[in-house]
C-alpha cells in the first residue's frame, strides 16, 4: 500500500473506515469508495482530485503492520483523522533534508569534480578517517613524520593541524558537543563534575530529517485490525499514541522521544571515573531499525533538565521540523519511553532503592532523615504528555530472563540435582543453538542469551522427575515469557498471556510442596518476588504502549562502548580530556555524515541514478532481518558497489533470490554449488550412510512419479542445506536461514549427525538422513528424468502419538516409525524443528549428544525451540 503525497497547506492524511464498514471517504473530495485501496488508486490516477501543480511524486512510508503480502486480505486500518499534516509556508525557501543541506555547502563547487575535496580521493580520505578514528593527535603527528614517507607518496596533510583543518572543511555538521562544569551545593566530589552534551531538540531534528530513514518512518497513530481483532505492535498502534494526538492541534505530528541511560566505569582498577550517558532516539523510526544515592540523583536530574529543556518546550508549544523527504511538519515531542535498569528507574521515578515505598512507616522515616522524600525537581516534571508510570517500561532482560535465572531455574535445580546437567549435556547439537556441554547448574552468572537458550529446552527435561503440576507451572511461566516477547500482539495473544500467568499461579503450590522455593537455609512458603508482581502489569502496558520488545536496552548497552569507553581511551588523559572527548565525538559525527555524502554523491554521478529517489522508491521490499542497518540498506540500493565501504551489521542473506523456492514461494532452500560428495553409485551411498533400504525407497519414489530408475544413475550428496522462512508476525520480513545437517556416520555420531524437520504441510516429523541429487556418472552424457533432477532427501518418520499436545508440557509427542525410510523433494520440508526424548528415568552412561536421537522411541516436538516456531505450533494446537 503506497500513498502519494502532494504539497499543500496540509497534505494527504488517510482516515480508513472501521474494519466492519466497507465505505471509505477520499480525504480530499470526500467521495465514497469501497476500500482504502480504491481511494489510493483514485488519488494516484490520472484524474486525481488533487491539483496538478501540487503533485510531486513522493511517498508516505507504509506502516510496518500493513507491509504484508497481497494474499493477507484480513488486515484493515484506521488512521487518526487529524495527524501528520505537511505545511508549505508562503515565500518559504525550498526545504532541505540532511543530504541536501550538505550539497549546499560553500565548497560544493569544488566537489563537483572531486567529491572527496579537500582530500584528493578516496584513498587519502580513508587514510585520514583511519588516523582520526584510531590515533591520538600526538600519534597522528608521529605517523606523518615517519621516514617511510620519504619513499612513498605523502598525503596533502603533513601534520595533525593540517589534517584537522581539512576535517573542518567537510560538509557534514550535526549538533555540536559542548562541555559544562557543574557545581551543586552540598554535593562534594574529588573531581569536578563535567556535563558533555548537545541540545536534545537539535539531535531530534537531525534524526527526523535524515533521508536514510525515509522508508522506515511513521507519523500517524493508527489502529490495525486482523479480522475483528486489534493488533498492537509499534507504539503508533497503542492507545497512548491516539490519546496524545487527540490533545494536540489539528495537523500536528508526534515525534515521540525515547531515552536510554546507564552508568558505566571508563577507567579500570584506578581513577574511579564514571560516565552516565543519555541516549536519545525518536519513535517515528520503525522499531526494527532503531536502537536502548539522593545527591547523585539530584545532580543527574539537573543535567537531564539542561539537555532536554528545548524538547520540553517543543512538547508544550510545538516546533516545525523537516522530515526525511524535505517536507515540513508541526511537531510535538512527548517522552514516551526511558529505558533503564531497575535501580536507574527508581532514581528516575525519585524513589529510594533501599526502602520499600509501600512500607509507609519505613519510607517516611527515611524521608525525614533527608528532609525530603527524594528529588523535588525531576527532569520530567514539566514535560507535557510524559508520565513515569507509562514511560518507565519493564525491561524484558531483567523482568523476564533474569527472573527465570534467579527463580525458575533454581526451582528446577532443587528438584533435579545432578540429573539436570546430565540431560543438558546429552541434548542433540544443532547449529546456531547453544549446547551446554558442561551442564547449567554450576554457572552462577549468564548472559541474557544464555537464559533464553536454557528456556528453549527446560520444560521437557522435567518429564519423569517433577509432578505434573510442577511441570505445568514451569510450562505456564515459559509460555508467559514467550508471549510477552511477541513483536506483534492481538487481543487474543494478550488474553493468552494473561491466562498463562494465571495458570502459573494456579499450579505454583506444587513448587512449594516440592520445597523448591528456597530461602536462606530453608524452604520458603511464599512467592514474595517483585519481578513476579511486575508481570501483572504487562497486559496493561501493552495496551498503552504496544509491544514491549520495542523498548530494548541492547542498543544503548552497545553505545556505552562506542560513545563512552572508546572516546575516553583515545584521549591523552590530561586535564583537558573532557574537551578532547567532545572533540572526538564531533569528529566521529562529521566522518559518518561525510561517508554518507560521498557514497550518495558517487551514485548521483552514475547515468540515470538519483540516490534520493532510488533509496526511497526502490528499496528492497524483502526486509532480511531485524538487525539490518537502514543506512546500509539505503546505500546498497543507491550505490551497491560502495556498500562495502560502510560499516554496518551484515544483512541476512536472501535465499529467495537465487536459492530453491517452494511451490508456494513461501520457503527458500539452499545447497552449495559444489556437493560434498560427487557421483556415488547406489551401493556406495548405502554403505556410506548405513541406509540399506535406500534403493527400495528410491524405487518407490520414482514409481509414484511414473518413471523408472536408470541403471547408470549416480548421486551427488550434501552434508547440510539451509532453509529460510518468512516471519510469522511480519510476512514480508525474511528470517535468518537455519542449517539442517545430514552427516554420514562417524566416530562421534555412530548413526550420523542428522537433524529433524517438519514436512508435508507440517503434518509429519522426520529425521533427514541423506541430502542428494541424482546425476549421470562422469564421462556419460545422459538425461536424468525430470522428477529425479531436483534435490531430494531421504527421511525417517516419527508419528504423532496423540491428536493434541501433552497437557502438562503443552508439547506434541511423537514416536519413531520402525519401517523403511521415504524419499521426498527438498521443497516438501516446511520447518527445521528440535525433538527431545521423553525421559522416563536416569540416562544410561552410553547416552550422549551423538546418539540421543537414535536410542529413544518417544520424543517431544519442542515448541520452545524458537519464537517463530512457538507461535506457529500454538496456532496449530488451537486449530
Amino acid at each position: 500500500m503506497e500513498l502519494h503525497l502532494h504539497h499543500s497547506p496540509f497534505i494527504l492524511y488517510t482516515s480508513f473506515s472501521s474494519p466492519f464498514n466497507p465505505v471509505t471517504l477520499c480525504p480530499n473530495c470526500k467521495k465514497q469508495y469501497q476500500s482504502a485501496e480504491v481511494v489510493i488508486e483514485h488519488l494516484n490516477s490520472a484524474d486525481t482530485c488533487w491539483p496538478e501543480n501540487l503533485i510531486n511524486g513522493s511517498r508516505l512510508p507504509v506502516p510496518q503492520a500493513l507491509q504484508q503480502p497481497p494474499e493477507q486480505i484480513n488486515l484493515s486500518a484506521i488512521y487518526h483523522p487529524t495527524s501528520g499534516y505537511h505545511y508549505l509556508l508562503p515565500d518559504q525557501p525550498p526545504l532541505q533534508n540532511i543530504f541536501q543541506k550538505m550539497q549546499s555547502h560553500p565548497l560544493q563547487q569544488a566537489r563537483e569534480t572531486n567529491i572527496w575535496y579537500p582530500f584528493n580521493g578516496p584513498g587519502e580520505w580513508s587514510l585520514a578517517k583511519f588516523l582520526v578514528e584510531n590515533l591520538s593527535q600526538t600519534q597522528i603527528d608521529k605517523f606523518l613524520k615517519l621516514d617511510w614517507f620519504q619513499t612513498q607518496d605523502r598525503p596533502q596533510f603533513k601534520s595533525k593541524d593540517k589534517l584537522f583543518f581539512y576535517m573542518q572543511q567537510l560538509p557534514g555538521r550535526g549538533p555540536q558537543w559542548q562541555c559544562t562544569k557543574l557545581r551543586l551545593k552540598g554535593y562534594e566530589s574529588e573531581q569536578l563534575i563535567h556535563l558533555i552534551w548537545r541540545d536534545g531538540l537539535e539531535v531530534t531534528k537531525q534524526l527526523f530529517a535524515n533521508p536514510v530513514y525515509a522508508n522506515h518512518m511513521c507519523y500517524d497513530p493508527h489502529h490495525i485490525y486482523q479480522g475483528q481483532e486489534r493488533q498492537f505492535g509499534e507504539f503508533w498502534t497503542s492507545d497512548d499514541a491516539w490519546e496524545i494526538q487527540n490533545q494536540l492541534p489539528e495537523g500536528a505530528t508526534i515525534v515521540p522521544i525515547i531515552a536510554a541511560s546507564d552508568k558505566t566505569p571508563v577507567t579500570r582498577h584506578t581513577g574511579g571515573l564514571e560516565m552516565h550517558p543519555l541516549f536519545l532516539t525518536i519513535r517515528n523510526i520503525q522499531a526494527d531499525v532503531r536502537m536502548k544515592a539522593m545527591s547523585h540523583s539530584h545532580l543527574w536530574h539537573k543535567c537531564m533538565d539542561l539537555v532536554c529543556s528545548n524538547l520540553k518546550i517543543a512538547a508544550r508549544i510545538g516546533e516545525y521540523m523537516i522530515d526525511p523527504s524535505a517536507r515540513q511538519c508541526y511537531c510535538f515531542t512527548p517522552l514516551i519511553s526511558h529505558i533503564a535498569d531497575l535501580p536507574e528507574q527508581l532514581m528516575i521515578a525519585c524513589l529510594c532503592d533501599h526502602v520499600d515505598p509501600w512500607d509507609l512507616i519505613a519510607f517516611v522515616r527515611e524521608a525525614k532523615k533527608l528532609h525530603l522524600s527524594g528529588v523535588h525537581l525531576p527532569y520530567w516534571r514539566n514535560w507535557r504528555h510524559s508520565n513515569p508510570a507509562r514511560f518507565l517500561m519493564p525491561k524484558i532482560l531483567h523482568a523476564l530472563h533474569k527472573f527465570f535465572f534467579d527463580h525458575v531455574l533454581k526451582w528446577i535445580k532443587q528438584i533435579m540435582g545432578h540429573e539436570l546437567d546430565v540431560w543438558f549435556k546429552s541434548h542433540h547439537k544443532c547449529t546456531s543453538v547453544r549446547h551446554f556441554s558442561g551442564g547449567v547448574s554450576h554457572v552462577n552468572q549468564m548472559t541474557g542469551q544464555e537464559h533464553q537458550d536454557i528456556q528453549h529446552t527446560i520444560v521437557p527435561t522435567l518429564w519423569g522427575i517433577a509432578s505434573p503440576s510442577f511441570i505445568c507451572a514451569v510450562w505456564a511461566m515459559i509460555n508467559f515469557i514467550y508471549l510477552a516477547q511477541n513483536p506483534l500482539h492481538t487481543e487474543s495473544s494478550i488474553a493468552a498471556m494473561t491466562q498463562a500467568l494465571r495458570d502459573f499461579h494456579d499450579n505454583k503450590q506444587a513448587i512449594l510442596d516440592a520445597e523448591a522455593q528456597q530461602g536462606k537455609g530453608s524452604a520458603k512458603d511464599d512467592f514474595f518476588i517483585p519481578k513476579l508482581e511486575l508481570m501483572q502489569s504487562f497486559p496493561h502496558a501493552i495496551f498503552h504502549v504496544s509491544s514491549l520488545m520495542q523498548w530494548t536496552a541492547d542498543i544503548s548497552e552497545h553505545l556505552l562502548i562506542t560513545h563512552c569507553k572508546h572516546p575516553f581511551e583515545r584521549t591523552s588523559r590530561q586535564r583537558d580530556f573532557i574537551l578532547q572527548i567532545a572533540h572526538i565525538l564531533n569528529q566521529e559525527e562529521t566522518i559518518r555524515l561525510f561517508d554518507l555524502y560521498t557514497l550518495l554523491s558517487t551514485s548521483l554521478s552514475m547515468p540515470g541514478q538519483d540516490p534520493l529517489i532510488n533509496a526511497i522508491t526502490m528499496e528492497d521490499k524483502e526486509i532480511a532481518s531485524t538487525e539490518t542497518d537502514p543506512t546500509f540498506a539505503w546505500v546498497s540500493n543507491a550505490n551497491p558497489a560502495a556498500q562495502l565501504c560502510l560499516q554496518a551489521p551484515c544483512p541476512v542473506r536472501n535465499h529467495f533470490l537465487k536459492g530453491i523456492v517452494s511451490d508456494n514461494a513461501c520457503i527458500a532452500f539452499n545447497v552449495t554449488v559444489k556437493p560434498d560428495r560427487s557421483c556415488l553409485d547406489v551401493s556406495q551411498l548405502q554403505l556410506l550412510y548405513n541406509i540399506p533400504d535406500f534403493s527400495q525407497a528410491l524405487h518407490l519414489y520414482v514409481t509414484r512419479n511414473g518413471c523408472t530408475v536408470p541403471s547408470w544413475l549416480a548421486f551427488n550428496t550434501w552434508s547440510k542445506f539451509w532453509i529460510q522462512l518468512h516471519s510469522t508476525f511480519h510476512l514480508c520480513r525474511i528470517m535468518p536461514s537455519q542449517q539442517i545437517h545430514a552427516d554420514p556416520p562417524s566416530t562421534n555420531f555412530p548413526q550420523g549427525n542428522c537433524d529433524t524437520v517438519l514436512f508435508n504441510r507440517m503434518s509429519h516429523v522426520a529425521q533427514v538422513r541423506i541430502i542428494f541429487q541424482p546425476t549421470h556418472p562422469r564421462g556419460l552424457c545422459a538425461q536424468v528424468p525430470e522428477h529425479l533432477s531436483q534435490v531430494l532427501v531421504y527421511v525417517q518418520h516419527f508419528d504423532f502419538v496423540v491428536p493434541g499436545p501433552e497437557p502438562s508440557t503443552g508439547m506434541w509427542m511423537s514416536e519413531r516409525v520402525i519401517q523403511c525410510g521415504t524419499i521426498i523433494p527438498l521443497t516438501d520440508i516446511t520447518h527445521a524443528v528440535e525433538i527431545i526424548p521423553v525421559y522416563r528415568g536416569p540416562l544410561g552412561r552410553d547416552v550422549n549428544s551423538g546418539n540421543l536421537l537414535e536410542v529413544f522411541d518417544d520424543y517431544f516436538l519442542n515448541n520452545f525451540a524458537d519464537k517463530e516456531l512457538y507461535h506457529l505450533l500454538s496456532v496449530m494446537s488451537e486449530n
